[in-house]
């Protein structure tokens, strides 16, 4: 019996895991708005900038139009389009319709039915995020288990990223809560300034004006009551 409710229990887990693998897969293909938002860098053609198993996050949501030169985009190699290529936008060959040339960081120069002509047919996406080696995964497990936990990591990342920000935002809130304490601090120091013992000096010019201040007020009085 109690074997059982662990077996139940084990596989509830199991299902729990799937479907929250599942629902982060699926999401992750809606924001970045393309079936696969992961591709795996296979050759050194963007090196030093990409390297070898090198995992693409590519955002499938960023339009053709938007893209410009310096970019690092992802497409299907125009002759036949049997290919899937990451390489950087070196020109902009025409803009009606758009069409650009790209090359690898680590190639002489473009090539042709490789790097152009891209057009809007061949685009995939403009690289938003790069994971360092974890493309091994592809290499030890097959789909879709390699990209469940592709997705897996990269739900983690932008999770991580939006506490960071939440928590660089309520210490900003916090820093701008401490400045009345400041002022007040402020004000309490200029009062003990204010309350400081005056010098002997100060103290006899004091004397000197208060003196003639009454003298004065004396003989306004006294002129006065002459005139009345």
């Amino acid at each position: 019996m109690v074997g059982k409710k662990i077996t139940k229990g084990i596989a509830k887990d199991i299902v729990i895991v799937v479907i929250g693998v599942l629902i982060i897969w699926l999401g992750l293909r809606v924001v970045f708005g393309t079936e696969n938002p992961f591709y795996v860098v296979s050759s050194g053609s963007m090196v030093p900038e990409l390297q070898v198993f090198d995992v693409l996050v590519v955002q499938g949501n960023e339009p053709f139009e938007s893209v410009q030169k310096g970019d690092i985009i992802v497409f299907h190699r125009p002759a036949g389009h049997d290919r899937v290529i990451v390489h950087r936008v070196a020109e902009i060959i025409d803009d009606d319709p758009k069409t650009i040339r790209t090359k690898g960081d680590a190639n002489p120069s473009s090539i042709p039915g490789t790097d152009f002509p891209i057009t809007d047919d061949e685009y995939i996406g403009k690289v938003a995020y790069v994971i360092p080696q974890i493309g091994y995964i592809t290499r030890i497990l097959m789909p879709p288990v390699n990209y469940i936990i592709i997705a897996v990591i990269v739900g983690i990342m932008i999770f991580k990223q939006i506490s960071k920000n939440k928590k660089a935002k309520e210490i900003s809130l916090a820093s701008k809560d401490d400045i009345p304490n400041e002022v007040f601090q402020n004000s309490t120091s200029d009062a003990s300034l204010t309350n400081l013992p005056k010098d002997n000096e100060y103290t006899e010019f004091e004397k000197v004006q208060s003196s003639d201040t009454v003298n004065q007020a004396g003989k306004s009085d006294s002129k006065e009551k002459t005139d009345n």
